[in-house]
């Protein structure tokens, strides 16, 4: 086959496709007028059968009627028995005569072998009726729809009785049944433009449900509507982002799989109140839309989360989480690294000086000087580990403190431990104590950073399996009116680092204390400073006890009272150089 040949038969093959139209809107549309014409339609047939039998029931009623009356005048009943059945005779005279004066078909006087006395047709008279009169020779009255010699009619048959009461005869009476019918008939069309009124509103109204369908699916075919769904639900469930939908009563109406992770949450959250599902907090707020702004920063259980929120065109709102954790540690190692690259620096240039003046001391064959300078400067850098690891057993907590008072020096400050302090090397979570104490000594190195006699003590001791750090600096303290306030989400002085947000450290140490059972809490340091204490019940392994606790420390009322000699070497570990 020939490559023209063969794209023919391929034009050939491509028809038109019948059916259903594939956009919502032209569905929508076909289908309620469909409904519509199906309503109208069935509305009219159901009016029409019971209307043709209530027309017939009508014409037999009437037939009745007329002839009950003809059977109540009082003569025909007499002329019945005294004369005979003539074309002339009185009772055709008078049959004929309530027969004109009602417009009934025929009215038919019959005696009782069932011949007739009165008949429309003059020459029917004296002749056999042509259907059954037995039952209104029986005493019963007869309504019905039949055939007789002027075709078919509504009837009614009556019994005649004389004065005495005997029955001696009937009375049939006709109503042509053509006129019933034409009556039906005549009522038709006036249906038919009642049906095709409502019909025309019902197309209205489904032109207009139509369009405002089409509105609201934005002109979108069943297909694609199909289609969007089943990627909205794979994006929502398989993305690394949280999100949380909420209609405008505040109730959540879609948590997908990372929310429920973020958030601690499962799926019999959903429909309930933001409130309920998640208690109140910065959290809360920030989702519900009482806390604005883009990239909110909150702390939900251990985890750092930066949240979004846009509302929606019906009152709701879609937030969006995304995780911060792993990268608000990674900045706070960012900013120990960065610190720790200061104070080498600054190491590296105190040890160019000394090797300056050990080498001016050699050259002026001073060796004994030269022999202290050196021992000097050896037990000066030996002197802060020690210090710290004879007093904190834990290693991890040990070198946080040794790193920090190499930082507090290079910044000017002096770090000094508490006479108390001790810790054995028995902590059941070292990592949430070394994140309290990582935030609470940076804040008081910033705090005490350029005040007149720059100082930060730590203090850690024990009771049993309780911890409790005080960590105080020489800064300007905290405000009794903010002393809450900075522990919320997002609260800080400070600006915030390129790489990291503020307003995190605080709230952490709260959250990670609460979670222990403790608390976290600050006041004002003895020298006027601010003095934060955290409590840790149960910090410690049955067994560690550490030998220096003190009754006080438990409502926060001790006081750790230091020497400010900066010449005292067994307090002071970061000294300024």
């Amino acid at each position: 086959m020939t490559p023209s040949a063969s794209g023919s038969t391929r034009r050939r093959l491509r028809r038109p496709r019948l059916g259903l139209p594939r956009k919502v809107f032209s569905q929508v549309l076909l289908m309620q007028l469909g409904i519509a014409a199906g309503v109208a339609v069935l509305a009219t047939g159901l009016f029409l059968a019971p209307l043709g039998k209530e027309m017939d029931d009508q014409a037999m009623r009437r037939a009745l009627a007329i002839a009950e009356a003809t059977a109540a005048a009082p003569r025909i009943a007499e002329d019945l028995q005294h004369t005979r059945p003539t074309a002339d005779g009185p009772v055709q005279q008078e049959a004929e005569r309530i027969r004109k004066a009602t417009g009934a078909e025929y009215i038919v006087v019959m005696d009782r072998r069932g011949v007739r006395w009165s008949h429309a047709n003059p020459q029917q008279v004296g002749g056999v009726v042509s259907t059954d009169p037995s039952d209104a020779l029986a005493g019963r009255d007869v309504m019905e729809i039949d055939s007789g010699t002027l075709g078919r009619s509504a009837r009614g048959k009556v019994p005649l009785r004389d004065e005495s009461g005997r029955i001696v005869g009937a009375v049939s009476v006709g109503i042509e049944y053509d006129s019933v019918r034409a009556r039906l008939l005549n009522a038709i069309p006036g249906l038919f433009a009642y049906a095709g009124g409502a019909l025309a509103v019902g197309a209205l109204a489904a032109y207009l449900i139509a369009r405002r369908v089409q509105k609201q699916t934005r002109d979108l075919a069943f297909s694609d509507i199909s289609a969007l769904l089943a990627e909205r639900e794979a994006m929502l469930h398989g993305i690394r982002e949280g999100v949380v939908a909420l209609d405008r009563a505040g109730r959540i109406r879609l948590l997908n799989d990372e929310a429920q992770r973020l958030l601690g949450l499962d799926g019999e959250a959903v429909g309930k109140p933001l409130d309920e599902a998640l208690g109140e907090g910065r959290t809360t707020d920030v989702l519900a839309g009482r806390v604005t702004g883009t990239d909110l920063v909150t702390v939900r259980g251990r985890r750092v989360l930066v949240a979004n929120r846009m509302p929606t065109h019906d009152g709701g709102a879609v937030a969006t989480l995304r995780d911060r954790t792993e990268l608000e540690q990674l900045g706070r190692e960012l900013d120990s690294t960065r610190g720790l690259i200061d104070a080498l620096r600054a190491k590296d240039h105190e040890h160019a000086n000394h090797l300056h003046t050990l080498l001016g001391l050699l050259e002026l064959e001073m060796y004994e000087d030269a022999v202290e300078f050196v021992g000097e400067a050896a037990g000066a850098q030996r002197v802060t580990a020690e210090q710290i690891t004879e007093k904190i057993h834990d290693p991890l907590l040990a070198a946080l403190l040794v790193g920090k008072a190499t930082v507090a020096a290079e910044r000017g400050v002096t770090l000094r431990l508490g006479e108390g302090t001790q810790l054995p090397d028995r902590l059941v979570g070292p990592q949430d104590l070394v994140t309290i104490a990582g935030n609470l000594v940076d804040n008081a190195l910033d705090a005490a950073t350029g005040s007149l006699r720059a100082e930060v003590g730590v203090e850690v001791r024990t009771t049993g399996s309780e911890v409790v750090l005080r960590v105080r600096d020489s800064g300007p303290g905290v405000p009794p009116e903010q002393r809450e306030l900075i522990f919320t989400e997002g609260w800080s002085t400070k600006e915030s680092p390129a790489h990291r947000g503020r307003g995190i450290g605080l709230a952490l140490v709260r959250r990670l204390a609460e979670r222990q059972g403790g608390s976290a809490a600050v006041g004002e340091a003895a020298d006027g400073g601010a003095e934060f204490t955290v409590v840790l019940p149960e910090a410690l392994r049955p067994g560690a006890h550490g030998g220096h606790g003190t009754d006080g420390h438990r409502d926060g009322t001790h006081r750790t009272h230091t020497s400010h000699d900066p010449a005292d070497h067994s307090q002071a570990i970061g000294d300024a150089r």
